[in-house]
């Protein structure tokens, strides 16, 4: 039974590292000749995750998405923030959607330590401490 945790927790790791890396790179185009585009909304879909899911009922993982969500609605420029919010509903509601489970809820304390450690590493660029 204990393998079966420590490979869901590596998993789970990785998924969330993957995701992290995966959508925070954005890449940027410059068009001098046009005008400047009106700031990107969130898209329905990342507004209704963030707002549905308020609280993952995991200690370690709302102090993550807490401070996560401060960083980048004070600290990511508007242009790249779309991709942050979607990361972040996506969190929210896989996290609130797991911890649902008792099974998963176990590991998901040290799946979201994992994320925040490696969202410090990667959101130091926006100059967020998290």
């Amino acid at each position: 039974m204990k393998n079966y945790k420590t490979q869901f927790i590596f998993i789970l790791f990785v998924l969330s590292a993957l995701l992290l890396f995966g959508c925070a790179k954005s890449e940027t185009t410059t068009n001098r000749n046009a005008a400047a585009p009106p700031p990107p909304a969130a898209s329905p879909a990342a507004t209704a995750a963030t707002s549905s899911t308020a609280a993952v009922g995991v200690p370690e993982c709302d102090a993550f998405l807490k401070a996560y969500e401060a960083c980048i609605h004070d600290k990511v420029p508007a242009a790249a923030r779309t991709t942050f919010d979607t990361q972040l509903a996506n969190w929210k509601k896989t996290w609130h959607d797991q911890a649902a489970n008792p099974q998963i809820k176990a590991g998901l304390a040290q799946a979201c330590k994992s994320a925040h450690e490696s969202a410090k590493t990667s959101m130091k660029t926006y100059g967020c401490t998290l």
